[in-house]
């Protein structure tokens, strides 16, 4: 029996304070993601964070929550149960959050229940960053590596140009786009910290050191995050047909305090508005599932920046969540690493 493990961040239990508390001290108490010496990230965890941000993210989570709880969740969810019908017998799909709830020690728990001598982790994250994909497998490895029998292990490490990714995200943004009429498509993804970026570059020598230095994938950038954003906007923009110009790449989510990678999500959307640009799509194709970033952030915060520029209208294409050519893709990517 082969086991998946599909990981996926993480979401507080609920919209309460205390919950999005707890789910912020384990997410940024983890030295990947806040990647600074110790006392510096307790002191900034404990003095700055988690007194003030609990509220705004509680309340941003209020309007994407559903009946379903988190979107993140129920995707997730959606997800393993349509890959393990297109896997079939012979595996075994379980899923997990790296913070929070259900956790990955219950899936790996699961996945030894039933018997799985083979482990495949599939982190659902596009593009490879330490922040995100690598703090799951450092977490998976270490609860698989506790284990009597250690199981064989397989990682999927990213697939943010893989043709069963780019033809589901594109299956799902073409008749979304040709219905709205974009005057642009700008890419919208997760940011990090440049110095994130440059740990990545075993060189030490190329990382952001030239103008368009991520304009193709090479050995040296083959971990970069950053270069691998625009290699997925590249496939998206070719199998969508888009023309140069006619779209973008940004970053998101950017915290203060750091140098982020550029440009801004926000900012770009500012320099579009004093173009003339009126009717604007946005993917996120950082996100494999619609979450607080995608709904909250792009979907009402940036549809309200985009209304107070004088844009004419916003369209938030959704992730590929749990969609069949993704569900079956995504099993593609198993057989595979199998």
């Amino acid at each position: 029996m082969t086991g998946v493990l599909l990981i996926q961040l993480g979401t507080p239990d609920s919209t309460k304070r205390s919950d999005v508390r707890r789910y912020l001290r384990q997410f940024l108490g983890d030295p990947r993601v806040l990647d600074m010496p110790t006392p510096a990230r307790v002191l900034l965890l404990n003095a700055v964070i988690l007194p003030f941000r609990p509220r705004r993210s509680a309340r941003a989570y209020e309007k994407i929550w559903t009946g379903d709880g988190s979107p993140l969740v129920h995707h997730t969810a959606t997800l393993a149960r349509s890959m393990q019908g297109f896997l079939g017998d012979g595996y075994r799909v379980a899923y997990g959050m790296r913070y929070q709830n259900p956790p990955l020690h219950d899936a790996v728990e699961e996945l030894a229940a039933a018997g799985c001598s083979r482990i495949v982790l599939l982190p659902l994250f596009p593009q490879y960053a330490s922040a995100s994909t690598g703090s799951s497998v450092q977490k998976a490895l270490e609860l698989l590596g506790s284990r009597q029998n250690i199981p064989e292990v397989a990682t999927i490490n990213w697939f943010y140009d893989t043709p069963g990714f780019i033809d589901a995200a594109a299956g799902i943004a073409k008749p979304a786009l040709e219905e709205f009429g974009p005057d642009h498509v700008l890419f919208s993804y997760h940011g990090l910290p440049e110095k994130q970026l440059r740990k990545a570059d075993p060189s030490g020598s190329w990382c952001l050191q030239a103008e368009r230095c991520c304009e193709r994938i090479t050995p040296t950038n083959r971990f970069c995050y950053r270069a691998q954003c625009f290699a997925t906007t590249r496939q998206l923009a070719r199998v969508l047909k888009l023309e140069e110009g006619a779209y973008s790449t940004t970053f998101q989510s950017r915290l203060a305090g750091q140098k982020w990678i550029e440009p801004y999500t926000d900012t770009e959307l500012a320099n579009l508005s004093q173009r003339g640009v009126r009717r604007l799509a946005v993917l996120t194709p950082s996100f494999a599932a619609d979450c607080l970033e995608t709904l909250e952030e792009i979907g009402i915060r940036a549809r309200e920046q985009w209304d107070g520029l004088g844009g004419e209208d916003m369209l938030l294409v959704p992730c590929v969540n749990a969609d069949p050519v993704w569900a079956a893709a995504a099993a593609d990517l198993v057989r595979a690493a199998v």
